[in-house]
Formats: structure tokens, sequence, C-alpha cells
């Protein structure tokens, strides 16, 4: 089948219609580096998204996932250098306040504003900073702009991450785009990385979490760089319906075209995150043929990708499938040795 998408060429988290974008250096990060970022839709935008399954949360996570229980999103405030987790109470407030001072600047509800950190673990955020770094935010927002943003959320991150793609919905043009950090700290069922993504379709709330989490399944939930989960990893999608076609439902023929465009977008963002990963000289894609089931087919691969067995023996060039044959062994998936190729 062919792919029903195009790249952009340059494209990134504000390459859709409606989206505007910030990065300044609030003062977080020692010298000038940039350290925070915000996302506003011009329009009010359904959201849907994904958080760590780690059982400690970082208080910018447990605020975003109750702000998403409304629904409706208008921007996300986002801090680099400080990722305000193990932080108690008064991590849960900052994060609180991070969103109260955006909405108070873009005259929206604190509940449409979504907020994310990235950065050291166990230090309070210099809240004081934070706030004029964000009214700074609102000053400057600009369209076409994203790569600012995307530098902005960096961390042990060599490059930024971002992308966009363009499809055709009932006569349309729709685009989506994203930005995305991650370099450590990368495990399936994501890790210590942050990814926004926008899109200037209009998507109805219940459909678009549910492609939101395929896609998310089949990208981010399938990546391993060094096997350890952190505490503020998080998936957000904004819709805005800016690009004008009638609201994708799950029953609508296109609605195919998007989740195949969404999917291979955050393959894309995932395939960055590892290629940029901390201490990375080689990046290998598992594919297993012929399991049982499609969670047994996972379990065989995340087996290999997380064996520091193996991954020494490809760091040094050799491929030792041996090694790779007593990972699945020790996977828990149903095998059988004599028909493995």
């Amino acid at each position: 089948m062919s792919q029903s998408f195009s790249w952009v060429r340059g494209g990134n988290v504000t390459s859709a219609k409606s989206f505007l974008s910030a990065g300044i250096h609030a003062g977080i990060k020692p010298g000038k580096e940039k350290d925070m970022a915000l996302l506003v839709s011009i329009l009010p935008a359904a959201v849907a998204g994904a958080f760590t399954t780690n059982q400690v949360k970082a208080g910018p996570v447990r605020v975003s996932q109750e702000h998403l229980k409304g629904g409706v999103a208008r921007a996300i405030i986002l801090n680099s250098g400080n990722a305000n987790a193990c932080t108690g109470v008064r991590g849960i407030a900052d994060a609180k306040r991070m969103t109260a001072a955006t909405a108070a600047g873009l005259k929206c509800k604190p509940q449409e504003v979504l907020v994310c950190s990235t950065g050291r673990i166990g230090q309070l955020l210099p809240i004081r900073k934070v706030l004029r770094g964000i009214a700074q935010c609102v000053r400057v927002l600009q369209p076409h702009r994203g790569s600012v943003a995307a530098r902005a959320i960096m961390t042990s991150d060599t490059v930024r991450k971002e992308a966009a793609v363009r499809l055709s919905l009932g006569g349309r043009r729709v685009t989506i785009g994203a930005m995305a950090k991650g370099a450590g700290m990368i495990h399936p069922n994501m890790a210590t990385m942050l990814c926004v993504v926008t899109t200037d379709a209009a998507v109805d709330r219940k459909t678009l979490e549910r492609v939101t989490s395929e896609a998310v399944e089949q990208s981010f939930n399938r990546i391993s760089v060094d096997g350890d989960m952190s505490t503020n990893d998080t998936v957000l999608v904004l819709a805005n319906g800016a690009a004008g076609n009638t609201p994708l439902k799950s029953y609508d023929s296109d609605l195919g075209k998007f989740s195949a465009a969404l999917k291979g977008l955050m393959q894309e963002m995932a395939k960055k995150i590892v290629g940029d990963g901390e201490g990375m000289t080689r990046v290998m894609e598992l594919t297993v043929h012929g399991a049982s089931t499609e969670a047994d087919a996972k379990k065989m691969a995340e087996a290999v990708a997380r064996s520091p067995l193996v991954k020494t023996s490809w760091t040094g060039g050799d491929p030792n499938w041996g090694r790779i044959m007593g990972a699945i062994g020790a996977s828990g998936a149903r095998m059988r040795e004599e028909l493995v190729d």
C-alpha cells in the first residue's frame, strides 16, 4: 500500500496552521542555553496524551494528567534543566503555578494549559525564574518558530528532534508536526522523553485518544537505549481543526490515513531519539517474524534489546547470535527453538 502522507521539508511543531511557539533562556540552566518553551494553539484544540508508567511520577505529569481530563488545550509550557520530580507537594504546586501563570498571560483557563519538565531529578524548580520566563515566552510568541522551542527542551540531546508530515483529508490539506527530546533513560513504555505533536486536522476527542494510544504503542513504546525508565515521560497531541476538514470520527474512511501519518511521524521521532542516545555508537532495528502473537513478538524484541550481553557484543561488532537466542529463550514468550531461523 502506498504511503498516504509526505514529509515536510524543514518541518517542525509549528508547521500546522494556527500554532505559535517561543523558546527562551529563563536561567534554569547555566550560561545562556534556552531552557523554556511555550507552544500555543490559537484555536481551542482537542488533546490526547500518554505518560510514564513509572509509579514515581513528577509533579508536571500529575498536573497534566488531571488537566487532560477536560479534553481541550490551548497551550503547553515546558522547561528543561530541572525535572521537578521527587519534589513532593511543592513540586505539584509549582507545576500548577506554571499552568496558572501561562493561562493568565494567554487569557485562558489554567485547565487548558499542560506542563512538561525535564532535567535533573530531586531539585526544586527556581520558580521565580520560571514565572518570569513564562511572561517572556508569552511576549515573544511567533508562528513558524518551532525549531526554537525544540532547542529549548533539549537536555543531554545533541540535536533538535523535529519533523512534520502532510496529507489530504476530505480535500483539505492537513499537517501534523512534532518536536521531541530524549537521549538517556530510554526504555519501552517511553522513558525520559517528551514529545509534543500538533495538527490542524479536526479530530473527535475520543478518536484522537485512540489513534494516539495506538501510535505511541507502535513507536515510543518500542525503543530502548539504556533500559532505565523515567519519571517525566510525556506525549501530548493537540488537534485544533484549523485545516477545516470535517471532524474525524472512528467510522470515517479517512481515519486510516490520519492514523498512518501520525504513527509514521511518531516512529520517526522515536528513531531520532534512539539515534541520539547517550553513548550511542550503533542503532539496531529488531523485527520478529512468525511469533504466535504480537505480544510474544514484543517480548522477544524487548528481551534482546535490553540484554547487556547482546548490546556489548553488538558494540564490539560481533553479531553473536548465541546471545540473541539466550535472550529470546528467557523472554517469557512462547517459542519453539527448532523453528528459529
